[in-house]
């Protein structure tokens, strides 16, 4: 039996004819960027997130970019600021806090949740930090009731990377009714970034992104940056670029996000299955949290005793038909992008001069994601379980 990590072609087969539709549909409309479905799947995807705003754009890094871009066209950031970000994100997030001209200062993971840790928040603090972009990573809410309170405390701006997190609710809104769409990723903060990229959960067939926001006047100039600046044709009001939501991927993610809840429940009930089932002790499972909606499994990611381990983990289940992807397996710090000297460039990330992460590190060299895609049968996690409880290294 042979089980990829992810067959897009599985994933989209099922919604193919309405797939077939909507491209039909924009092609026959005549009209293809910033139409009206780009401003339906606005509307709708903000309505199911609990956001009175949405900015389509072009992929989830200028979702990031601009989103942070606009809070320093207002006047809510200024460049140079300090922003906090986990140190065991993808790079994308460091480089969209580099892009709006300012210095993203990386702080450990939990290693319980793999988000940021909001006890450390404190210690990264200094007289120039000015917001924090926390990762939902994984597909797992990060502590969002901690960081808001830290952030109260220090004046900061809280801003999201929900890239990973299509869908997911958030226990810690009391003042909402449990099954509240408002109770979505990133109700507490200032934005929030998604990313449609097509292994998403609710993925394009292309590149895609938006912005999530409940100020009016942020959206607004999220919108500008994202069409050259400019509101009204020729008059650009700032030095923007192009990055918008084309028509085509919009009618296609309203295609598929009636399915999304569905398709998460079914990865919900896969990940149960692994951690339940899975007894193998050189293989570290992930928690499920207290409510479950807080995770969406974008991805399910177990760890290993060492490196030595994982790399053996890999080759074995790969050896049974298995697919396996390891995220991330260099952090951000060990890029070349960012690393210290005239070789890699600028120093633009707030590290120390030998920067260590040991836990973002030691994350790097001994984390591996299995399946766990909705389609996934169940013959198909059996024969994971089994392989992963006779691993033996």
């Amino acid at each position: 039996m042979k089980i990829p990590f992810l067959d897009l072609k599985q994933v989209n087969a099922p919604y193919m004819d309405a797939l077939k539709d909507a491209a039909s549909a924009v092609v026959e409309s005549g009209w293809y960027i910033r139409g009206s479905y780009c401003e339906r799947f606005e509307k709708e995807f903000a309505a199911y997130s609990g956001f009175a705003h949405g900015v389509g754009v072009g992929n989830g890094l200028d979702a990031l970019t601009l989103m942070l871009r606009a809070s320093v066209e207002l006047g809510r950031l200024k460049l140079g600021d300090e922003i906090i970000v986990p140190a065991n994100t993808y790079i994308a997030t460091v480089l969209a806090v580099n892009a709006a001209g300012l210095v993203p200062v990386l702080v450990e993971p939990d290693e319980r949740t793999f988000n940021i840790d909001p006890q450390r928040l404190a210690d990264a603090c200094t007289e120039k930090t000015r917001g924090i972009l926390a990762v939902h990573l994984y597909g797992r809410l990060a502590d969002m009731k901690a960081i808001g309170e830290f952030a109260r405390t220090r004046d900061l701006l809280v801003f999201e990377d929900a890239a990973q997190s299509h869908g997911a609710r958030f226990n810690a809104c009391a003042e909402m009714p449990a099954d509240s769409k408002s109770a979505e990723a990133g109700m507490k903060s200032a934005a929030v970034a998604y990313s449609f990229y097509p292994t998403k959960n609710l993925g394009a067939l292309g590149d895609a992104g938006m912005v999530l926001t409940d100020d009016a006047e942020l959206a607004r100039v999220v919108r500008m940056l994202g069409n050259y600046g400019s509101e009204q044709k020729y008059v650009n009001r700032y030095r923007g670029v192009n990055s918008r939501l084309d028509e085509i991927q919009a009618a296609f993610l309203l295609a598929k996000l009636p399915h999304l809840d569905a398709w998460n429940e079914r990865r919900r009930e896969i990940a149960a299955r692994y951690v339940r089932e899975v007894h193998n002790p050189l293989v570290r499972l992930p928690e499920i949290p207290a409510d479950p909606r807080e995770h969406v499994w974008h991805v399910f990611t177990v760890r290993t005793p060492d490196r030595r381990v994982r790399d053996a983990l890999q080759k074995y289940l790969e050896a049974r038909g298995i697919g396996t992807l390891i995220f991330y397996p260099i952090p951000p710090h060990l890029q070349q992008a960012y690393a210290a000297g005239p070789e890699g460039g600028a120093m633009d990330v707030l590290l120390p001069a030998n920067p260590k992460f040991p836990i973002a590190e030691k994350m790097a060299e001994t984390v591996l994601s299995i399946p766990v895609s909705q389609v996934l049968t169940d013959e198909e996690v059996t024969e994971i379980i089994g392989a992963l409880n006779e691993f033996v290294c």
